[in-house]
């Protein structure tokens, strides 16, 4: 069975958003949508953080899945993937940007060959079939992407994420990404030392736009200075 796994954090800082593609999700596949890949994690925290009139539908929605072996998992959180690949057996984690590529109905909008950075994460570092998925969409909405140096399996940015320490539950539940081959990540920096890498790392651009397909990297993208933007704000733009 397929799952989609709405995320707590992107839709707590896109509610609007998360609730377009929740709606297409639904209408395009008739798939489950489910807020997180974890049994009401922070569920009070993340609900009052929503608009009030999306509150309810929020709570209402299955906490997760009950992951049975040759499920899919479809995300755009990365968190959520990782954690899923390494508790749930014989699961497949999928992004969405791959499920939106099965779509031969969907309507792509024409940015007209604006030229944009593309930044990838180092959470899915190891993703490469989601990193080509990406840049597919960005070619389909005509925007003419510029790698970084250290782009693909090289990346090293998550944002301001790995500036500060991360949540308990993620080294538990997924060693592999959160506990191993991390040294020197996740470190306690202060707000004005993560700003100053954000800035420092944001003058590598070449263009004054940047794509990105993860949360923290937009915030890290912002704090840097530049006009980032996560890829989902123009696949489901409104305008």
């Amino acid at each position: 069975m397929d799952y989609y796994i709405a995320s707590c954090v992107f839709t707590s800082q896109f509610p609007n958003l998360s609730r377009r593609i929740q709606n297409y999700i639904s209408d395009r596949y008739q798939m489950e949508v489910v807020r997180c890949c974890t049994p009401k994690y922070k569920l009070k925290e993340f609900t009052e953080r929503m608009p009030e009139d999306y509150q309810c539908d929020w709570s209402a929605l299955a906490d997760t899945a009950h992951w049975k072996p040759g499920d899919t998992a479809w995300s755009l959180c990365h968190n959520c993937s990782n954690i899923v690949e390494e508790t749930a057996e014989k699961v497949e984690a999928r992004s969405l940007w791959e499920l939106i590529l099965q779509d031969h109905t969907f309507a792509y909008p024409d940015f007209q060959g604006r030229t944009m950075s593309v930044q990838d994460c180092w959470r899915s570092r190891h993703r490469r079939t989601e990193q080509d998925a990406v840049r597919e969409l960005l070619k389909r909405m005509n925007i003419t992407a510029i790698e970084v140096e250290k782009n693909f399996e090289k990346t090293d940015f998550c944002g301001n994420s790995l500036l500060r320490p991360q949540p308990p539950r993620n080294p538990v539940l997924a060693p592999k990404y959160y506990k191993e081959n991390i040294e020197g990540l996740f470190l306690p920096h202060t707000e004005e030392e993560q700003t100053e890498r954000m800035k420092e790392y944001c003058r590598q651009y070449e263009t004054r736009e940047v794509i990105c397909y993860c949360h923290y990297c937009l915030e890290g993208l912002k704090t840097g200075g530049v006009q980032g933007y996560h890829i989902a704000e123009l696949l489901f733009s409104e305008e």
